[in-house]
């Protein structure tokens, strides 16, 4: 495991649903009915109480489907943490449909509400980066400079896990935030 920023990142290979950390960041899909990869990974372990609170969120607050780079939060269902922080994000196009700004969104909105909710600790998959086609060196960039510059204004969460379901996907993160450091 690699940390930065004072200890407060904690970048590391492994499976977001086996985490145990205050929160777990699903990568969903506007429809928040779950779906594939890290989305339909953490409905399947997680189970049908996740499913549950995210259609009442759709009746309630968003009828139309959770836009991109926004966040709700739901509990965990069976996972092993206590939250699932549900954002989404976007479809890579071309880069010039404001794609970087609403990864960058996504990832404040999820911090945000960890730090309203009082969570000490947050785990992110690479978000963005699987079907949705966001170029993993571009989206690491976009991705350490919103988290570095949210910790510095904030206190919670304490600690930020960035879990890469595979070894490439570190090593592509970690040498792609290597002039920021």
């Amino acid at each position: 495991m690699e940390t930065l920023l004072d200890g407060r990142l904690k970048i590391l290979q492994g499976d977001i649903t086996e985490c145990s950390t205050d929160a777990v960041v699903n990568a969903a899909n506007g429809s928040l009915r779950g779906g594939g990869g890290v989305d339909g990974a953490i409905h399947r372990k997680g189970g049908p109480d996740i499913l549950r609170e995210c259609m009442d969120i759709r009746q309630h607050r968003y009828p139309e489907g959770l836009p991109q780079g926004k966040a709700v939060i739901t509990s965990a269902g069976k996972l092993p943490s206590k939250y699932v922080i549900h954002t989404v994000s976007p479809v890579w196009k071309d880069g010039s449909k404001n794609e970087k700004e609403i990864l960058s969104m996504a990832y404040k909105n999820s911090l945000r509400i960890a730090t309203e909710t009082g969570l000490n600790s947050i785990a992110f998959p690479s978000i963005s980066t699987g079907v949705c086609g966001f170029p993993r060196d571009i989206a690491a960039s976009v991705v350490y400079k919103t988290i570095k510059n949210y910790l510095q204004k904030k206190s919670l969460p304490r600690e930020v896990y960035l879990v890469f379901y595979s070894e490439d996907d570190l090593n592509v993160f970690l040498s792609s935030i290597k002039s920021f450091l």
